[in-house]
């Protein structure tokens, strides 16, 4: 592992920040630390950069313990959540910045900064001040000059969150592409799943400041090892005593959770449904919501409230509409640990899901 964390454990106070976090990383692969507010992970990226210290627990970097080596000496790139660039500064000054602090000679800088604005797509804006750039071009400064000193880690914090939503979109794109021309291993910290999904190769998911399942992207959406995985991530609705549901068994289980593409609503006269119509619920619309390229349908069955995703090709539907609806999965929750439940009705019926 290229960068390594052993039974890291970090307090504030009384407010334990970290506790017993272990994880490692590939060289240049490029990983989300995802969480809610509070669940520990800018305080892991802080000390990778050594800007705070474990109480406990080592960190290794290329196989070296730098516990006590200084922040500066870490081999450390940082792009901070809001880009902390020199407002006095041209483009061309920020990016050199960190080259003229370590003596770095001047045709040298010249070099390294013409082909970091190059690659960063900023070449000919290298005379302006950050307040004549968009937040997108700010945000790629800050990544230029945190590569300029080649370091061996690039570290982000939430480096999407100043950005306004069409501009966060194409930086996503472009900061993948980026980070694998340069071949840096880079960790970015975000509270956004979509992010996280989109741009990572892998995730590590924290929660109260421990390591709750770390996985692919289709990993941690597919497969969710704990319950609060499970609920963060994805568009999850907890159900109570699904028991009441046609095909489940809900004995031996502490509670569950459906995702809407567990969910099919249909009409009553829609035939490619007639196989499974017999397991299929009674429901009723109660919401439904234009999400742009679907329907965001929610379903009132037996009292429970369920979610699926509408295609807008299918026939319209309105709110106290009597739908039939089939469930086909459910995430069960079992001492800490989540099983996929599968319909028993439907298991080898030939569904058509669409």
């Amino acid at each position: 592992m290229f960068v390594e964390l052993k039974n890291i454990n970090k307090s504030f106070g009384d407010f334990q920040a970290s506790k017993d976090v272990s994880f490692g990383i590939e060289k240049g692969s490029l990983v989300a630390l995802l969480g809610p507010s509070g669940s520990g992970k800018t305080t892991i990226l802080r000390m990778l950069a050594g800007l705070e210290h474990p109480d406990s627990g080592e960190i290794y970097i290329d196989g070296k313990l730098v516990n006590n080596v200084p922040a500066a000496k870490r081999g450390i790139g940082f792009v901070f959540q809001n880009y902390a660039l020199f407002r006095y500064m041209t483009v061309y000054e920020n990016i050199a910045f960190g080259l003229e602090l370590r003596k770095v000679p001047k045709k040298q800088i010249k070099e390294r900064v013409k082909e970091l604005l190059e690659l960063t797509g900023l070449s000919g804006m290298e005379k302006r001040y950050p307040n004549q750039l968009s937040g997108g071009q700010r945000q790629r400064v800050a990544f230029a000059r945190a590569l300029a000193p080649q370091p061996d880690v690039l570290l982000l914090d939430e480096p999407f969150a100043a950005i306004d939503a069409k501009v966060r979109q194409e930086l996503r794109s472009w900061l993948k592409d980026m980070i694998k021309k340069v071949g840096i291993t880079s960790i970015f910290v975000t509270h956004d799943q979509e992010e996280a999904l989109e741009v990572s190769d892998q995730i590590i998911v924290t929660n109260c400041g421990q390591v709750e399942q770390i996985g692919s992207p289709v990993e941690i959406c597919r497969q969710p090892q704990t319950q609060f995985v499970t609920e963060f991530v994805g568009d999850t609705q907890p159900v109570e005593e699904f028991s009441m549901l046609n095909g489940f068994v809900a004995q031996g289980y502490d509670g569950a959770a459906i995702r809407p593409e567990f969910v099919e609503a249909f009409k009553k006269d829609n035939l490619q449904f007639k196989n499974v119509i017999d397991y299929a619920e009674d429901g009723t619309v109660s919401n439904v919501q234009f999400r742009g390229d679907y329907l965001e349908v929610t379903l009132d069955v037996k009292g429970m409230e369920l979610k699926t995703h509408r295609s807008l090709e299918r026939r319209s539907i309105a709110i106290g509409e009597a739908m039939k609806v089939i469930i086909y999965k459910i995430y069960a929750y079992q001492n800490g640990q989540v099983v996929l439940l599968e319909n028993e009705n439907l298991i080898g019926e030939h569904v058509v899901n669409f």
